[in-house]
């Protein structure tokens, strides 16, 4: 029980230190509701197939959202290393597996409520959301969440300062939502877009969340699914081992 334990302690402590920072919860959203306001609706006479751009937009937003909020969560490590915080936290009598866990965890739900809460504005630009639509989409947001979280835990177990963690957060995060086909329907990029495009995980979340929350769709559900679901456990592996060798 002691590493369940630790698990819930170090999760509810994530929860508590992002709930507790209410500027970085508005400015968390100030990004993806321009996004969709602004260049959302300057772009809303165009239609991609049946849907207006706005809505085709919303899932790409969703997505962001999380991915912002995620990959930051590498920052507490940099904090807690920064201040001595870490160095207690590891020599406890838990497994650095469980300190992970427990960190990943917090990060997932910090970036989840958020996630939530802008899934839950899709009626302001006329989707209609079903319930099972809801929670099918929450839980793929739980699982691109999951994935980018790690991927943020791993980056922070090799970088020693803020800076260094800002730039390299910066030139993960741009990438991997401007390649995902978030702004943009794949079927009418270019080839070697699309390629690159394909190699990105965040493609398939955004489709996935595409498909399930307008059913609009350009990479079958099973194979989105199939392909977030690896990215974010083979994450979670590497971070697991990652966060082992910290010191």
């Amino acid at each position: 029980m002691s590493e369940v334990e630790a698990i819930y302690r170090i999760w509810l402590r994530e929860v508590i230190r992002y709930w507790r920072d209410k500027g970085r919860i508005a400015s968390s959203f100030v990004q993806p509701i321009l996004f969709l306001i602004i260049f959302g609706g300057g772009f809303a006479f165009v239609k991609i197939g049946t849907v207006n751009y706005q809505s085709f937009l919303f899932p790409g937003i969703v997505a962001m959202s999380l991915v912002t909020i995620s990959i930051s969560t590498g920052i507490s490590v940099i904090w807690d290393r920064e201040f001595g915080f870490l160095k207690e936290i590891l020599v406890a009598p838990v497994s650095r597996t469980s300190i992970f866990i427990g960190k990943a965890l917090g990060g997932c739900t910090t970036a989840l409520l958020q996630g939530i809460i802008i899934l839950s504005l899709s009626f302001l630009i006329g989707i209609p959301l079903a319930i099972h639509s809801f929670l099918i989409s929450m839980s793929l947001m739980f699982i691109i969440s999951l994935g980018i979280v790690s991927l943020g835990l791993i980056i922070a177990s090799f970088v020693e300062t803020f800076e260094n963690f800002g730039v390299i957060m910066n030139f993960i995060i741009f990438p991997l939502i401007f390649l995902s086909g978030a702004f943009f329907p794949l079927a009418e990029a270019p080839q070697w877009l699309k390629i690159v495009s394909y190699l990105d995980p965040l493609t398939y979340g955004v489709e996935s969340l595409r498909n399930v929350i307008i059913g609009v769709s350009f990479i079958p559900f099973t194979i989105s699914f199939m392909t977030i679901t690896l990215f974010s456990f083979a994450a979670i592996l590497i971070g697991g081992m990652a966060f082992n060798r910290q010191k």
